[in-house]
Protein backbone atom coordinates (compact mmCIF):
# COMPACT_ATOMS: atom_id res chain seq x y z
CA UNK A 1 0.00 0.00 0.00
CA UNK A 2 1.36 3.44 -0.89
CA UNK A 3 2.04 6.15 1.71
CA UNK A 4 -0.96 8.17 0.41
CA UNK A 5 -3.28 5.15 0.67
CA UNK A 6 -2.12 4.49 4.25
CA UNK A 7 -3.06 8.06 5.20
CA UNK A 8 -6.37 7.87 3.35
CA UNK A 9 -7.50 4.72 5.20
CA UNK A 10 -7.01 6.20 8.68
CA UNK A 11 -9.77 7.71 10.84
CA UNK A 12 -8.78 9.19 14.21
CA UNK A 13 -11.61 10.45 16.37
CA UNK A 14 -12.61 11.15 19.95
CA UNK A 15 -15.85 10.27 21.73
CA UNK A 16 -17.12 12.99 24.06
CA UNK A 17 -20.12 13.29 26.35
CA UNK A 18 -21.40 14.05 29.83
CA UNK A 19 -20.70 11.25 32.36
CA UNK A 20 -23.14 8.33 32.09
CA UNK A 21 -24.36 9.09 28.57
CA UNK A 22 -22.91 5.74 27.47
CA UNK A 23 -19.64 6.83 25.90
CA UNK A 24 -17.51 3.95 27.12
CA UNK A 25 -20.25 1.45 26.15
CA UNK A 26 -20.36 2.92 22.64
CA UNK A 27 -16.55 2.66 22.38
CA UNK A 28 -16.74 -0.97 23.37
CA UNK A 29 -19.51 -1.76 20.86
CA UNK A 30 -17.51 -0.13 18.06
CA UNK A 31 -14.70 -2.53 18.96
CA UNK A 32 -17.18 -5.41 18.92
CA UNK A 33 -18.26 -4.51 15.37
CA UNK A 34 -14.65 -4.09 14.35
CA UNK A 35 -14.01 -7.65 15.53
CA UNK A 36 -11.42 -6.35 18.00
CA UNK A 37 -13.17 -7.96 20.98
CA UNK A 38 -15.32 -11.07 21.07
CA UNK A 39 -17.55 -10.19 23.98
CA UNK A 40 -18.95 -6.98 25.38
CA UNK A 41 -17.93 -6.00 28.89
CA UNK A 42 -21.48 -5.29 29.98
CA UNK A 43 -22.34 -9.00 29.80
CA UNK A 44 -22.74 -10.22 33.36
CA UNK A 45 -20.95 -13.41 34.29
CA UNK A 46 -21.35 -14.92 37.76
CA UNK A 47 -22.93 -11.61 38.72
CA UNK A 48 -19.54 -9.93 38.34
CA UNK A 49 -19.67 -7.04 35.93
CA UNK A 50 -16.70 -7.24 33.63
CA UNK A 51 -15.22 -3.81 33.20
CA UNK A 52 -15.37 -2.03 29.90
CA UNK A 53 -12.28 -2.68 27.84
CA UNK A 54 -11.33 0.97 27.65
CA UNK A 55 -11.45 1.66 31.42
CA UNK A 56 -8.25 0.07 32.63
CA UNK A 57 -7.22 1.99 35.73
CA UNK A 58 -8.38 0.33 38.94
CA UNK A 59 -10.07 3.49 40.25
CA UNK A 60 -12.08 3.70 37.00
CA UNK A 61 -13.36 0.18 37.54
CA UNK A 62 -14.43 0.98 41.08
CA UNK A 63 -16.22 4.21 40.28
CA UNK A 64 -17.50 3.30 36.82
CA UNK A 65 -16.11 6.49 35.28
CA UNK A 66 -13.33 7.05 32.78
CA UNK A 67 -10.47 8.99 34.38
CA UNK A 68 -7.75 8.78 31.74
CA UNK A 69 -8.07 8.94 27.99
CA UNK A 70 -7.54 5.53 26.48
CA UNK A 71 -6.43 4.86 22.96
CA UNK A 72 -7.90 1.96 21.00
CA UNK A 73 -7.32 0.89 17.41
CA UNK A 74 -8.98 -1.62 15.11
CA UNK A 75 -9.55 -2.33 11.42
CA UNK A 76 -13.08 -2.15 9.97
CA UNK A 77 -13.79 -2.60 6.24
CA UNK A 78 -10.11 -1.98 5.51
CA UNK A 79 -10.13 1.34 7.39
CA UNK A 80 -7.71 1.75 10.31
CA UNK A 81 -9.76 3.34 13.09
CA UNK A 82 -8.13 5.03 16.09
CA UNK A 83 -10.54 5.89 18.93
CA UNK A 84 -9.65 8.19 21.80
CA UNK A 85 -12.14 7.51 24.61
CA UNK A 86 -12.10 10.60 26.83
CA UNK A 87 -13.18 11.17 30.45
CA UNK A 88 -16.68 12.64 30.66
CA UNK A 89 -16.37 13.79 34.28
CA UNK A 90 -15.82 17.55 34.53
CA UNK A 91 -12.95 17.14 37.00
CA UNK A 92 -10.93 15.60 34.16
CA UNK A 93 -11.88 18.12 31.48
CA UNK A 94 -8.25 19.18 31.04
CA UNK A 95 -7.31 15.70 29.78
CA UNK A 96 -10.25 15.79 27.36
CA UNK A 97 -9.38 19.26 26.03
CA UNK A 98 -5.82 18.10 25.34
CA UNK A 99 -7.09 14.97 23.61
CA UNK A 100 -9.23 17.09 21.29
CA UNK A 101 -5.99 18.52 19.85
CA UNK A 102 -5.14 15.01 18.59
CA UNK A 103 -8.40 14.04 16.84
CA UNK A 104 -9.59 14.70 13.28
CA UNK A 105 -13.29 14.33 14.11
CA UNK A 106 -15.59 13.69 17.06
CA UNK A 107 -18.68 11.66 18.00
CA UNK A 108 -20.85 13.41 20.62
CA UNK A 109 -22.98 11.02 22.72
CA UNK A 110 -26.25 12.32 24.22
CA UNK A 111 -28.56 10.49 26.63
CA UNK A 112 -32.13 10.34 25.24
CA UNK A 113 -33.68 11.00 28.68
CA UNK A 114 -31.33 13.73 29.94
CA UNK A 115 -30.74 15.51 26.66
CA UNK A 116 -27.89 18.01 26.38
CA UNK A 117 -25.98 18.35 29.66
CA UNK A 118 -23.50 20.94 30.91
CA UNK A 119 -20.27 19.04 30.26
CA UNK A 120 -21.35 18.27 26.68
CA UNK A 121 -21.87 22.00 26.07
CA UNK A 122 -18.31 22.84 27.15
CA UNK A 123 -16.70 20.10 25.07
CA UNK A 124 -18.73 20.89 21.96
CA UNK A 125 -17.74 24.55 22.29
CA UNK A 126 -14.06 23.54 22.09
CA UNK A 127 -14.81 21.44 18.98
CA UNK A 128 -16.67 24.34 17.38
CA UNK A 129 -13.78 26.73 18.07
CA UNK A 130 -11.52 24.33 16.17
CA UNK A 131 -14.08 23.47 13.45
CA UNK A 132 -13.77 19.75 14.24
CA UNK A 133 -16.33 17.69 12.26
CA UNK A 134 -18.91 16.21 14.65
CA UNK A 135 -21.44 13.37 14.44
CA UNK A 136 -24.12 13.27 17.17
CA UNK A 137 -25.24 9.87 18.55
CA UNK A 138 -28.44 9.94 20.63
CA UNK A 139 -28.15 6.93 22.93
CA UNK A 140 -30.35 4.71 25.15
CA UNK A 141 -33.38 4.64 22.85
CA UNK A 142 -34.68 1.50 24.55
CA UNK A 143 -35.47 3.69 27.59
CA UNK A 144 -38.22 6.26 27.98
CA UNK A 145 -36.87 9.62 26.85
CA UNK A 146 -37.56 12.94 25.18
CA UNK A 147 -39.30 13.20 21.82
CA UNK A 148 -36.84 12.90 18.89
CA UNK A 149 -37.73 16.34 17.45
CA UNK A 150 -37.47 17.99 20.89
CA UNK A 151 -34.00 16.46 21.25
CA UNK A 152 -32.91 17.70 17.83
CA UNK A 153 -34.13 21.21 18.75
CA UNK A 154 -32.26 21.05 22.04
CA UNK A 155 -29.03 19.99 20.29
CA UNK A 156 -29.37 22.91 17.87
CA UNK A 157 -30.19 25.50 20.53
CA UNK A 158 -27.96 24.47 23.42
CA UNK A 159 -24.95 23.35 21.39
CA UNK A 160 -25.31 25.86 18.57
CA UNK A 161 -25.15 23.09 15.95
CA UNK A 162 -26.86 22.75 12.60
CA UNK A 163 -28.12 19.16 12.60
CA UNK A 164 -29.49 16.80 9.98
CA UNK A 165 -30.82 13.36 11.07
CA UNK A 166 -29.32 10.41 9.13
CA UNK A 167 -31.42 7.88 11.03
CA UNK A 168 -34.74 8.19 12.83
CA UNK A 169 -36.33 6.12 15.63
CA UNK A 170 -39.52 4.13 15.14
CA UNK A 171 -41.17 4.65 18.54
CA UNK A 172 -39.31 5.24 21.80
CA UNK A 173 -38.84 3.45 25.14
CA UNK A 174 -41.37 0.60 25.53
CA UNK A 175 -42.76 1.25 22.04
CA UNK A 176 -39.31 1.26 20.45
CA UNK A 177 -39.51 -0.85 17.29
CA UNK A 178 -36.27 0.05 15.56
CA UNK A 179 -34.63 2.66 13.39
CA UNK A 180 -35.10 3.86 9.86
CA UNK A 181 -31.67 4.52 8.37
CA UNK A 182 -32.11 7.61 6.16
CA UNK A 183 -28.48 7.43 4.97
CA UNK A 184 -28.71 3.84 3.67
CA UNK A 185 -32.52 3.66 3.20
CA UNK A 186 -33.18 0.56 5.30
CA UNK A 187 -35.01 -0.50 8.45
CA UNK A 188 -33.26 -1.98 11.44
CA UNK A 189 -35.67 -3.86 13.72
CA UNK A 190 -35.09 -3.95 17.47
CA UNK A 191 -35.66 -7.28 19.21
CA UNK A 192 -34.50 -6.16 22.66
CA UNK A 193 -32.26 -9.12 23.42
CA UNK A 194 -29.31 -8.37 21.23
CA UNK A 195 -26.61 -7.39 23.66
CA UNK A 196 -24.18 -9.69 21.93
CA UNK A 197 -25.79 -10.29 18.57
CA UNK A 198 -25.68 -7.96 15.64
CA UNK A 199 -29.10 -7.08 14.23
CA UNK A 200 -30.30 -7.85 10.71
CA UNK A 201 -31.47 -4.98 8.53
CA UNK A 202 -34.17 -4.89 5.88
CA UNK A 203 -33.52 -2.81 2.76
CA UNK A 204 -36.50 -0.47 2.39
CA UNK A 205 -36.27 2.52 0.08
CA UNK A 206 -39.95 3.05 -0.71
CA UNK A 207 -41.88 4.09 2.39
CA UNK A 208 -45.21 4.19 0.58
CA UNK A 209 -44.97 0.41 0.12
CA UNK A 210 -47.80 -1.26 2.17
CA UNK A 211 -45.27 -3.93 3.18
CA UNK A 212 -44.12 -1.41 5.83
CA UNK A 213 -47.34 -2.05 7.84
CA UNK A 214 -46.56 -5.79 7.91
CA UNK A 215 -43.08 -5.16 9.27
CA UNK A 216 -43.72 -2.58 12.01
CA UNK A 217 -47.53 -2.31 12.33
CA UNK A 218 -49.97 0.27 10.99
CA UNK A 219 -49.68 2.89 13.74
CA UNK A 220 -45.86 2.89 13.72
CA UNK A 221 -45.77 2.93 9.89
CA UNK A 222 -48.00 6.02 9.67
CA UNK A 223 -46.02 7.76 12.40
CA UNK A 224 -42.73 7.00 10.66
CA UNK A 225 -44.01 8.35 7.32
CA UNK A 226 -45.19 11.59 9.00
CA UNK A 227 -41.93 12.00 10.90
CA UNK A 228 -39.74 11.46 7.84
CA UNK A 229 -41.83 13.95 5.87
CA UNK A 230 -41.25 16.45 8.65
CA UNK A 231 -37.50 15.67 8.71
CA UNK A 232 -37.32 16.31 4.97
CA UNK A 233 -39.21 19.59 5.31
CA UNK A 234 -37.36 20.97 8.33
CA UNK A 235 -33.74 19.79 8.05
CA UNK A 236 -31.31 20.42 5.20
CA UNK A 237 -30.14 17.40 3.19
CA UNK A 238 -26.81 15.97 4.33
CA UNK A 239 -23.83 17.74 2.75
CA UNK A 240 -20.44 16.09 3.24
CA UNK A 241 -18.50 19.32 2.62
CA UNK A 242 -20.51 21.20 5.29
CA UNK A 243 -19.89 18.34 7.73
CA UNK A 244 -16.13 18.39 7.08
CA UNK A 245 -16.02 22.18 7.54
CA UNK A 246 -17.78 21.78 10.89
CA UNK A 247 -20.92 23.65 9.79
CA UNK A 248 -23.33 20.66 9.66
CA UNK A 249 -23.68 17.77 12.12
CA UNK A 250 -25.36 14.47 11.16
CA UNK A 251 -27.40 12.78 13.91
CA UNK A 252 -27.86 9.03 14.55
CA UNK A 253 -30.17 7.34 17.05
CA UNK A 254 -29.51 4.03 18.80
CA UNK A 255 -28.85 2.03 21.95
CA UNK A 256 -25.15 1.24 22.44
CA UNK A 257 -25.86 -1.22 25.26
CA UNK A 258 -28.06 -3.27 22.92
CA UNK A 259 -25.70 -2.94 19.93
CA UNK A 260 -28.44 -1.03 18.24
CA UNK A 261 -27.79 1.68 15.65
CA UNK A 262 -24.04 1.29 16.20
CA UNK A 263 -23.28 -0.42 12.88
CA UNK A 264 -25.20 2.32 11.01
CA UNK A 265 -23.13 4.94 12.80
CA UNK A 266 -19.86 3.13 12.04
CA UNK A 267 -20.69 2.45 8.37
CA UNK A 268 -21.58 6.09 7.77
CA UNK A 269 -18.60 7.30 9.81
CA UNK A 270 -16.00 5.47 7.69
CA UNK A 271 -17.56 6.92 4.54
CA UNK A 272 -17.82 10.55 5.58
CA UNK A 273 -15.28 11.16 8.39
CA UNK A 274 -12.06 12.92 7.43
CA UNK A 275 -8.73 11.19 6.95
CA UNK A 276 -5.85 12.86 8.90
CA UNK A 277 -5.99 16.63 8.47
CA UNK A 278 -3.28 19.32 8.27
CA UNK A 279 -2.21 20.82 11.61
CA UNK A 280 -1.03 24.31 12.40
CA UNK A 281 2.39 24.71 13.97
CA UNK A 282 3.69 28.09 15.14
CA UNK A 283 6.00 28.11 12.14
CA UNK A 284 3.65 26.88 9.35
CA UNK A 285 0.76 24.60 8.37
CA UNK A 286 1.92 20.96 8.22
CA UNK A 287 0.26 18.59 5.71
CA UNK A 288 -0.11 14.87 6.56
CA UNK A 289 1.33 13.72 3.22
CA UNK A 290 4.69 15.48 3.70
CA UNK A 291 7.49 12.92 3.64
CA UNK A 292 9.23 14.21 6.79
CA UNK A 293 7.93 12.88 10.10
CA UNK A 294 6.47 15.18 12.77
CA UNK A 295 4.21 14.56 15.77
CA UNK A 296 3.39 15.95 19.20
CA UNK A 297 2.86 14.62 22.73
CA UNK A 298 -0.73 15.18 23.88
CA UNK A 299 -0.73 12.90 26.93
CA UNK A 300 1.70 11.21 29.31
CA UNK A 301 0.68 8.20 31.37
CA UNK A 302 2.80 6.86 34.21
CA UNK A 303 2.59 3.20 35.22
CA UNK A 304 0.60 1.77 32.34
CA UNK A 305 2.07 -1.44 33.73
CA UNK A 306 2.41 -1.20 37.55
CA UNK A 307 4.97 -4.04 37.52
CA UNK A 308 7.37 -1.84 35.58
CA UNK A 309 7.81 1.81 36.47
CA UNK A 310 7.28 2.93 32.91
CA UNK A 311 5.92 6.17 31.52
CA UNK A 312 4.36 6.32 28.12
CA UNK A 313 4.17 9.49 26.07
CA UNK A 314 1.26 9.38 23.63
CA UNK A 315 2.30 10.93 20.32
CA UNK A 316 -0.12 11.86 17.53
CA UNK A 317 1.60 11.55 14.17
CA UNK A 318 0.87 14.60 12.04
CA UNK A 319 3.04 14.05 8.96
CA UNK A 320 5.43 11.55 7.39
CA UNK A 321 6.15 8.02 8.53
CA UNK A 322 7.33 7.19 12.05
CA UNK A 323 9.90 4.37 12.06
CA UNK A 324 11.20 2.30 14.92
CA UNK A 325 14.89 2.79 15.89
CA UNK A 326 15.24 5.92 13.76
CA UNK A 327 16.57 9.05 15.54
CA UNK A 328 14.14 11.98 15.78
CA UNK A 329 14.67 15.51 17.07
CA UNK A 330 13.06 16.41 20.39
CA UNK A 331 12.55 20.10 19.55
CA UNK A 332 12.31 21.56 23.09
CA UNK A 333 15.47 19.81 24.34
CA UNK A 334 17.21 20.03 20.95
CA UNK A 335 18.46 16.47 21.13
CA UNK A 336 17.97 13.33 19.07
CA UNK A 337 16.12 10.38 20.56
CA UNK A 338 15.69 6.82 19.29
CA UNK A 339 12.79 4.53 20.18
CA UNK A 340 13.36 0.80 20.16
CA UNK A 341 9.86 -0.27 21.20
CA UNK A 342 7.14 2.17 20.09
CA UNK A 343 3.69 0.84 21.04
CA UNK A 344 0.34 0.71 19.31
CA UNK A 345 -2.67 0.30 21.59
CA UNK A 346 -5.64 -1.78 22.25
CA UNK A 347 -6.79 -0.45 25.67
CA UNK A 348 -4.15 -1.82 28.05
CA UNK A 349 -2.84 -4.28 25.49
CA UNK A 350 0.15 -2.89 23.66
CA UNK A 351 2.15 -4.18 20.76
CA UNK A 352 5.43 -2.99 19.31
CA UNK A 353 5.11 -1.43 15.85
CA UNK A 354 7.81 -0.93 13.21
CA UNK A 355 6.13 1.94 11.42
CA UNK A 356 3.17 4.24 11.93
CA UNK A 357 1.45 6.76 9.70
CA UNK A 358 -0.29 10.15 10.05
CA UNK A 359 -3.40 9.83 12.22
CA UNK A 360 -1.91 7.01 14.29
CA UNK A 361 -1.16 7.33 17.99
CA UNK A 362 2.09 5.75 19.19
CA UNK A 363 3.20 5.27 22.78
CA UNK A 364 6.86 6.01 23.42
CA UNK A 365 8.60 4.76 26.57
CA UNK A 366 9.85 7.80 28.41
CA UNK A 367 12.38 8.25 31.18
CA UNK A 368 11.39 11.85 31.86
CA UNK A 369 12.32 13.61 28.59
CA UNK A 370 8.78 14.50 27.54
CA UNK A 371 6.28 17.11 28.61
CA UNK A 372 2.79 17.59 27.24
CA UNK A 373 2.95 19.64 24.02
CA UNK A 374 6.48 18.53 23.01
CA UNK A 375 7.19 18.08 19.30
CA UNK A 376 9.23 15.35 17.59
CA UNK A 377 10.44 15.88 14.01
CA UNK A 378 12.91 14.66 11.39
CA UNK A 379 15.05 17.70 12.19
CA UNK A 380 12.83 20.69 11.39
CA UNK A 381 12.07 23.13 14.22
CA UNK A 382 8.29 22.91 14.63
CA UNK A 383 6.09 23.71 17.64
CA UNK A 384 2.48 22.58 17.46
CA UNK A 385 -0.05 24.92 19.00
CA UNK A 386 -3.20 24.60 21.01
CA UNK A 387 -2.44 22.29 23.95
CA UNK A 388 -4.47 24.09 26.63
CA UNK A 389 -3.56 24.39 30.30
CA UNK A 390 -5.74 25.96 32.96
CA UNK A 391 -5.08 27.80 36.18
CA UNK A 392 -6.14 25.31 38.91
CA UNK A 393 -9.33 25.94 40.90
CA UNK A 394 -8.62 23.77 43.96
CA UNK A 395 -5.50 23.90 46.15
CA UNK A 396 -4.33 21.65 48.97
CA UNK A 397 -1.11 21.07 50.87
CA UNK A 398 0.15 17.52 50.37
CA UNK A 399 1.71 15.83 53.41
CA UNK A 400 3.65 12.60 53.67
CA UNK A 401 1.67 10.10 55.80
CA UNK A 402 4.55 7.59 55.99
CA UNK A 403 8.02 9.08 56.73
CA UNK A 404 9.69 5.84 55.62
CA UNK A 405 8.33 6.33 52.09
CA UNK A 406 9.37 9.94 51.43
CA UNK A 407 11.40 8.96 48.35
CA UNK A 408 8.49 7.01 46.80
CA UNK A 409 6.09 9.88 47.52
CA UNK A 410 8.24 12.51 45.79
CA UNK A 411 8.91 10.25 42.82
CA UNK A 412 5.18 9.51 42.52
CA UNK A 413 4.18 13.18 42.72
CA UNK A 414 6.86 14.09 40.20
CA UNK A 415 5.64 11.52 37.65
CA UNK A 416 1.92 12.16 38.13
CA UNK A 417 2.43 15.91 37.68
CA UNK A 418 4.22 15.27 34.36
CA UNK A 419 1.08 13.49 33.20
CA UNK A 420 -0.80 16.75 33.60
CA UNK A 421 -3.13 15.21 36.24
CA UNK A 422 -2.54 18.28 38.41
CA UNK A 423 0.04 20.99 39.04
CA UNK A 424 2.65 21.12 41.77
CA UNK A 425 3.71 24.35 43.48
CA UNK A 426 6.49 24.68 46.08
CA UNK A 427 6.06 27.59 48.49
CA UNK A 428 9.02 29.98 48.52
CA UNK A 429 8.67 30.69 52.25
CA UNK A 430 8.88 27.19 53.71
CA UNK A 431 9.23 24.73 50.80
CA UNK A 432 5.83 23.09 51.44
CA UNK A 433 4.29 21.32 48.48
CA UNK A 434 0.88 22.43 47.17
CA UNK A 435 -1.15 20.54 44.60
CA UNK A 436 -3.52 22.49 42.38
CA UNK A 437 -6.22 20.74 40.34
CA UNK A 438 -9.08 21.67 38.03
CA UNK A 439 -11.51 19.31 39.83
CA UNK A 440 -11.69 18.00 43.40
CA UNK A 441 -12.01 14.35 42.32
CA UNK A 442 -8.40 14.47 41.09
CA UNK A 443 -7.17 14.51 44.72
CA UNK A 444 -8.75 11.10 45.24
CA UNK A 445 -7.17 9.78 42.06
CA UNK A 446 -3.72 11.10 43.08
CA UNK A 447 -4.02 9.62 46.59
CA UNK A 448 -5.18 6.27 45.21
CA UNK A 449 -2.47 6.07 42.58
CA UNK A 450 0.31 7.14 44.96
CA UNK A 451 -0.65 4.31 47.30
CA UNK A 452 -1.30 1.59 44.72
CA UNK A 453 1.37 2.43 42.16
CA UNK A 454 4.17 3.88 44.29
CA UNK A 455 3.49 2.44 47.75
CA UNK A 456 3.32 5.95 49.26
CA UNK A 457 0.58 7.41 51.46
CA UNK A 458 -0.36 11.06 51.60
CA UNK A 459 -2.83 13.33 53.39
CA UNK A 460 -4.14 16.73 52.38
CA UNK A 461 -4.78 20.06 54.11
CA UNK A 462 -7.00 22.70 52.61
CA UNK A 463 -5.37 25.90 51.45
CA UNK A 464 -7.61 28.92 50.79
CA UNK A 465 -6.32 30.04 47.38
CA UNK A 466 -8.55 31.71 44.79
CA UNK A 467 -6.29 31.55 41.71
CA UNK A 468 -2.74 30.70 40.70
CA UNK A 469 -1.16 33.34 38.46
CA UNK A 470 2.16 33.07 36.69
CA UNK A 471 4.29 36.15 37.34
CA UNK A 472 6.12 38.07 34.61
CA UNK A 473 8.13 41.14 35.57
CA UNK A 474 11.25 43.17 34.92
CA UNK A 475 13.72 42.90 37.76
CA UNK A 476 13.08 46.33 39.26
CA UNK A 477 12.21 47.97 42.60
CA UNK A 478 8.48 47.42 42.17
CA UNK A 479 9.03 43.70 41.53
CA UNK A 480 11.29 43.39 44.59
CA UNK A 481 8.68 45.18 46.69
CA UNK A 482 5.99 42.81 45.33
CA UNK A 483 8.14 39.80 46.28
CA UNK A 484 8.80 41.18 49.78
CA UNK A 485 5.15 42.00 50.58
CA UNK A 486 3.66 38.89 48.98
CA UNK A 487 6.36 36.37 49.92
CA UNK A 488 4.01 34.05 51.79
CA UNK A 489 1.82 33.81 48.67
CA UNK A 490 4.67 33.06 46.26
CA UNK A 491 5.61 29.62 44.95
CA UNK A 492 7.52 28.00 42.12
CA UNK A 493 5.87 25.61 39.68
CA UNK A 494 7.46 22.40 38.44
CA UNK A 495 9.32 24.25 35.69
CA UNK A 496 10.74 26.75 38.20
CA UNK A 497 8.48 29.64 37.12
CA UNK A 498 7.31 32.09 39.79
CA UNK A 499 3.61 31.81 40.72
CA UNK A 500 1.44 34.10 42.85
CA UNK A 501 -1.26 32.24 44.82
CA UNK A 502 -3.94 34.90 45.33
CA UNK A 503 -6.19 34.16 48.32
CA UNK A 504 -9.22 36.04 46.98
CA UNK A 505 -10.50 37.88 43.90
CA UNK A 506 -10.21 41.15 45.85
CA UNK A 507 -6.57 40.50 46.76
CA UNK A 508 -5.78 39.70 43.12
CA UNK A 509 -7.40 42.92 41.94
CA UNK A 510 -5.57 45.03 44.56
CA UNK A 511 -2.23 43.42 43.67
CA UNK A 512 -2.73 44.22 39.99
CA UNK A 513 -3.53 47.85 40.83
CA UNK A 514 -0.66 48.29 43.29
CA UNK A 515 2.05 46.70 41.10
CA UNK A 516 1.12 47.59 37.50
CA UNK A 517 4.49 46.52 36.05
CA UNK A 518 4.08 42.98 37.43
CA UNK A 519 2.06 40.99 34.89
CA UNK A 520 -0.08 38.12 36.20
CA UNK A 521 -1.14 35.40 33.72
CA UNK A 522 -3.69 32.60 34.16
CA UNK A 523 -1.81 30.17 31.91
CA UNK A 524 1.84 29.23 32.01
CA UNK A 525 3.54 30.38 28.82
CA UNK A 526 5.07 27.00 27.98
CA UNK A 527 1.65 25.30 27.86
CA UNK A 528 -0.29 27.90 25.92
Amino acid sequence: MTFEQEIERRRTFGIISHPDAGKTTLTEKLLLFGGAIQEAGAVKSNKIKKSATSDFMEIERQRGISVATSVLAFIYKDKKINILDTPGHKDFAEDTFRTLTAVDSVIVVIDVAKGVEEQTEKLVEVCRMRNIPMIVFINKLDREGKDAFDLLDEVEQKLGLSVTPLSFPIGMGFDFKGIYNIFEKNINLFSGNSKQNIEETIAFDDLSNPELENIIGEKAANELRDNLELVEGVYPPFNKESYLEGSQQPVFFGSALNNFGVRELLDCFIQIAPAPRPKKAEERLVQPNEKDFSGFVFKIHANMDPKHRDRLAFVKIVSGKFERNKPYLHVRNNKNLKFSSPNAFFAEKKEIVDESFPGDIVGLHDTGNFKIGDTLTNGEILNYKGIPSFSPEHFRYINNADPMKAKQLYKGIDQLMDEGVAQLFTLELNGRKVIGTVGALQYEVIQYRLEHEYGAKCTYENLPVHKACWVEAENNEEFNEFKRVKQKFLAKDKAGQLVFLADSAFSLQMTQQKYPSVRLRFTSEKDV
